[in-house]
């Protein structure tokens, strides 16, 4: 990972806890995959993917959830239900969209992002 995309995530994590959110887990890892953070909100389970840019030249960084990504995501999600043992629990897919521009922060947090 690359320092601007660690720091998005710390970033994130912050403004996440700030929102209310309750982290479980950062970078959870399966076989060939990662879900940036796994959080509470409420009793939502929300599974959050990170995009960070220092620029817009190619779009905003949440244009960069395509649907491949979104379908990885879901798997990996069911994933760490499975390894969890979680059923019958409310969950969702939140995009968490940054971007910095000289040394400010503009954070975008979408949620349910994948309806």
């Amino acid at each position: 990972m690359t320092r601007c995309g660690e720091y998005g995530e710390s970033l994130a994590r912050t403004y996440l806890e700030a929102e209310g959110y309750r982290i479980l887990q950062a970078n959870y890892r399966f076989h060939h995959g990662e879900i940036d953070i796994v959080a509470e909100e409420g009793e939502v389970l929300v599974f959050c993917e990170v995009k960070t840019r220092t620029n817009v030249l190619f779009g905003a960084p949440e244009c960069a959830v395509s649907g491949g990504k979104q379908r990885q995501l879901r798997r990996l999600a069911h994933a760490y239900l499975a390894m969890h043992r979680i059923r019958d629990r409310v969950c969702r897919f939140d995009v968490v969209a940054i971007t910095l521009h000289h040394g400010k922060a503009s954070v975008n947090l979408i949620r349910d992002a994948f309806r």
